[in-house]
């Protein structure tokens, strides 16, 4: 075998050795460029040794992830590389408009599968599957698959519960840990080796929120709890419960420092898998309490103490085998010790072991008959297994009652599928068999969905083919499984009869049953009975040793019974008991039933299985392990060149490369890319061909003939796409992408898909703009008309506080006016009481004398009546508002100066008259004394324009002479 280490020969034949060792310096100068090429369907030419070179020059460059056509190849760096799974670049690919322009990675297969779901083309369900063979990484890639989705798909309401619950993709992370504790155990090829098959389901709402998730398991190797191989050891979750367990557990599960267990090998070894605390952690998060924790690594330890369990040989048969020594020690022993964790009674768990019921005859009868030794190993380690396989079944469920959610809370899924790899051990049995077998299954899909599938579809759609051939391994598959004769049915055949199976018969049965398949191999020179089957991934050999036994799978009742006796709430809830049980058991007494066998089992869960595959669209990751120490930086070419040939890698690259892998039917073409045709310009539609409206009834033709015109002004516009998506310096992305339509579908290649989709969203932000332009146009109106009505009842609600406002001043204004004329009157009525007591006479004709110039006759009778009415036309003298001009000066020198006509007249004169004064008072006694009484209105003794012949005070009234005299 070529080896190389680091790129360079470790032997110094190697070179002329093998064929793909020639020329290393010349292979190695032409690295540069090989690990530049992301996709290797661009190596030319395409053979398994350019390939081989390509892988090799990109792992030595620490790239790790190649596509290789529709499928992605992951090659195990066997070191911890923690910036290539950060959370900054799961948000780079999450983000990027376009994830296939960057690097390969797993997490740009995880964004394809979430953007296919959300862009809901048929079908929608995504999967993933995850192959290779042991040891290649499957378990780390479906863990960082889990972790990008839980990110990109985190639902916001998650968060909104976050301090009464766990979010539920944090709860879908957690329950890796414990299924790879429970489940998980280190080989020889894989220290962290899945020993069941699982495929996880994760769910989505109609927003693509994960809301839950769903954990279907296949065939536990449960076998692994009572025998481990060489250099193997038991599942993690053993050793983390003896290396983790505090002093305090330890006393409380009988687990001494130091103590040997017979199912505990290799204990020495320290694994990254062996932190108890981590486990402990997640189950909590799940939902598993402490006591409850405490309960399940009790039962554990009892296991392991049940191990320990040996049986000494009886020399009388008709005596039980009895304990050997070192199951007797003090204390009690393994068996006591054993007895008290499962809390089981001490005596009935040794009766159980060491004698088997039998029931045989019509009436039931009970027979007690004692085991041999062999047989009482097989009863111990069958109630081990019993008990392990009960108890992950539990955890499963409660998993999935912790993660799942509601049957109506979520449209769509998105499932991984992590299986275990393909075997070849040096004793390889039933496990093996199976494990093998699924991964044909998985192959043929593989086969069948891309490989076959695609090459006849190309020839019934009309598209011009030539076949490439691969390898199919559908032959295997019929050696296998198939009807009527098989390996399946001879193993359950020979279960179903009733007599004790020989190995050299089962072999000499399918040998000759089979002899015809080119699939089915033997070794003459191999002393133990064994067949070999050639699988795609290289012939196995399987002991026929134990082979129908374990296919049988046979629990004997009492062990069932003897568990529903323990008192350990656990295994209570494990082992209910179920008054239908013991009915069923009577009666399978009287009518033999078929025996369902782990075989029959295992093949009813796939088939089950790659029905939900069917009904999704398929992803691939092929795994590879470049060597099989596990050493990093270490690519050892035949060990790569093996897996390679065994996946069909090449021919999947040649499909590839020259096939379609988009491929769309007609009507989900033109409903999707309809909106294309706005980049052409229209054509009026051609007076002969009016529109469709008086057709009632569908037909296929009628609907193919319709959609033609659509896809022709679809495919219209792919030149305009191709130079718009061009670039000057980039020739290779001129020449149009290649897309063919067929009879029923559209096929296009990646690159088409992608100028198709940019033009859609070309179109799209077209759209967009126009509706925004519309709607921000429709709302700068309805801003405008609002602004105007608002402006309008503005003013219409200021004109009426205005006039309201108004109205109030008029109203005080009057009121005002006519308290103050009141007061003036009262005032002026008030002055006429302080006039002196002179008796008024009354004229009976106009005085002559009162001018030296005469006047109008109207003129004289305004003076009349002002003789007559003196006090009142003193009033008016005072008042602002009345006669103006020559008559007020009139009426004032008629009030002071009357006429004396007679001596009876009304003329004072007084002392004061030498002075300038005159008054119409009587003459005063002493001086003068002026009256005032201040007036209850704040402003009345102001005056805004004061009048020189208006009088001012309340009690005086006196006049300037001189002005009086110029009258």
């Amino acid at each position: 075998m070529l080896q190389q280490v680091n790129g360079h020969s470790s032997s110094p034949d190697a070179r002329g050795g093998e064929p793909l060792g020639e020329d290393l310096q010349e292979f190695l100068g032409r690295e540069a460029p090989l690990h530049l090429l992301d996709d290797l369907t661009k190596v030319n030419p395409v053979t398994l040794e350019t390939v081989l070179r390509c892988l090799q020059a990109r792992y030595m460059a620490d790239t790790f992830y190649t596509t290789a056509g529709c499928t992605l190849v992951a090659l195990n760096p066997f070191k911890p590389v923690p910036q290539l799974y950060s959370p900054e670049l799961i948000r780079e690919y999450h983000t990027a408009p376009q994830p296939q322009k960057l690097k390969p990675h797993i997490f740009s297969v995880g964004e394809q599968t979430y953007r296919n779901v959300k862009s809901l083309i048929e079908p929608v369900n995504q999967s993933i599957v995850v192959s290779g063979e042991s040891g290649a990484g499957k378990t780390w890639t479906s863990r960082c698959l889990m972790k990008f989705y839980a990110v990109v798909a985190a639902s916001p309401t998650s968060w909104e519960s976050h301090k009464t619950a766990e979010s539920i993709e944090q709860r879908i992370l957690n329950s890796n840990p414990v299924m790879e504790a429970f489940g998980n155990a280190c080989t020889l090829r894989n220290n962290n080796s899945s020993r069941f098959g699982k495929f996880i389901q994760l769910q989505l709402n109609r927003a693509q929120q994960m809301t839950g998730a769903a954990i279907q398991t296949y065939l536990l190797e449960k076998t692994r709890v009572a025998c481990q191989a060489s250099r193997e050891r038991n599942f993690h979750i053993f050793y983390q419960i003896c290396k983790g367990a505090s002093a305090d557990e330890r006393l409380q599960w009988h687990l001494p420092e130091g103590a040997a267990f017979s199912w505990l090998p290799n204990p020495e070894r320290t694994l990254e898998e062996d932190c108890f605390e981590v486990t402990r952690e997640a189950m909590l998060h799940l939902g598993i309490d402490t006591s409850t924790q405490n309960n399940i690594f009790k039962v554990l330890a009892g296991l392991l103490h049940l191990g320990n369990i040996q049986f000494a040989d009886s020399g009388d048969e008709a005596q039980p085998c009895q304990l050997m020594d070192d199951a007797k020690c003090e204390g009690g022993g393994s068996f006591r010790t054993s007895a008290l964790l499962l809390w089981l009674p001490g005596d009935l768990l040794l009766e159980t072991l060491q004698i088997r019921t039998i029931r045989a005859g019509k009436q039931q009868q009970v027979f007690r008959k004692p085991c041999p030794r062999a047989e009482c190993d097989t009863r111990r380690d069958c109630l081990a297994k019993l008990v392990y396989t009960r108890l992950f079944d539990w955890l499963v469920s409660v998993i999935n009652s912790s993660i799942c959610a509601d049957p109506d809370s979520w449209t769509t899924f998105i499932g991984l599928l992590d299986v275990y790899g393909f075997e070849s051990f040096p004793n390889n049995s039933l496990e093996q068999l199976c494990i093998n077998y699924a991964n044909e299954k998985l192959q043929q899909h593989f086969v069948a969905h891309y490989l076959r599938a695609q090459q006849e579809e190309y020839a019934v759609e009309g598209l011009e083919w030539s076949f490439v051939n691969y390898q199919d391994n559908q032959t295997c598959l019929d050696l296998i499984e198939g009807s009527p004769v098989s390996i399946c049915s001879l193993i359950n055949e020979e279960c179903r009869l009733n007599r004790p199976s020989s190995a050299a018969q089962l072999q000499t049965r399918i040998e000759s049953a089979l002899a015809g398949s080119p699939c089915l191999g033997h070794n003459k020179l191999s002393r133990e009975p064994s067949f070999i089957v050639v699988h795609y991934a290289g012939p196995v050999r399987y002991h026929t040793a134990g082979l129908v036994e374990k296919n049988k799978d046979p629990v004997p009742p009492e062990l069932t019974r003897l568990l529903q006796q323990s008192q350990d709430p656990l295994l209570k809830v494990l082992f209910p008991t179920d008054p239908e049980e013991k009915s069923q058991e009577e009666s399978s007494g009287q009518s033999r039933a078929p025996v369902l066998t782990v075989v029959s089992k295992f093949k009813a869960s796939l088939e089950q299985l790659l029905q939900v595959l069917h009904g999704t669209t398929p992803h691939y990751i092929r795994c590879i392990k470049p060597n099989s120490q596990g050493r990093a930086q270490t690519f050892l070419r035949k060990e790569v060149l093996s897996q390679l040939e065994a996946c069909g890698l090449v021919e999947t690259i040649h499909i590839s490369a020259a096939g379609f892998p988009i491929r769309v039917s007609h009507q989900n073409f033109v409903e999707r890319y309809e909106l294309l045709r706005r980049l052409r310009p229209r054509i009026p539609l051609a007076p002969h061909s009016p529109p469709n409206e008086g057709h009632s009834e569908w037909s296929p033709h009628a609907e193919e003939a319709t959609l033609q015109p659509l896809l022709r002004d679809i495919f219209h516009t792919v030149p305009a796409l191709t130079g718009a998506a061009a670039t000057p310096g980039d020739p290779a992305e001129a020449t149009p992408a290649p897309v063919h339509c067929g009879r029923t579908k559209v096929f296009m290649t990646d690159s088409m898909l992608e100028l198709l989709e940019h033009g859609r969203a070309q179109v799209l932000e077209q759209c967009a703009h126009c509706i925004q332009g519309g709607w921000r146009r429709y709302r700068l109106r309805k801003q405008e008309r609002q602004r105007q009505a608002a402006v309008l009842i503005q003013a219409a609600i200021r004109s009426w506080l205005t006039r309201k406002h108004v109205r109030r001043l008029h109203t005080a204004a009057t009121v005002i006016k006519r308290a103050w004329q009141k007061w003036r009157l009262r005032m002026a009525f008030l002055a006429s009481k302080e006039l002196d007591g002179v008796e008024e006479r009354y004229w009976s004709q106009a005085p002559c004398s009162l001018s030296p110039f005469p006047l109008p006759q109207a003129q004289t009778q305004l003076l009349g009546a002002i003789i007559r009415l003196w006090p009142l036309g003193l009033v008016l003298a005072n008042a602002p508002m009345g006669v103006h001009g020559f008559q007020r000066r009139l009426v004032v020198w008629a009030c002071l100066q009357l006429p004396s006509s007679s001596p009876s007249s009304y003329t004072v004169q007084t002392a004061q008259e030498q002075a300038g004064v005159t008054s119409i008072r009587a003459l005063p006694q002493g001086s003068i004394k002026f009256h005032c009484r201040k007036s209850p209105l704040r402003y009345a003794d102001i005056c805004p324009e004061p009048s020189s012949y208006s009088v001012t005070g309340f009690n005086q009234i006196l006049l300037e002479r001189h002005r009086l005299g110029h009258v």
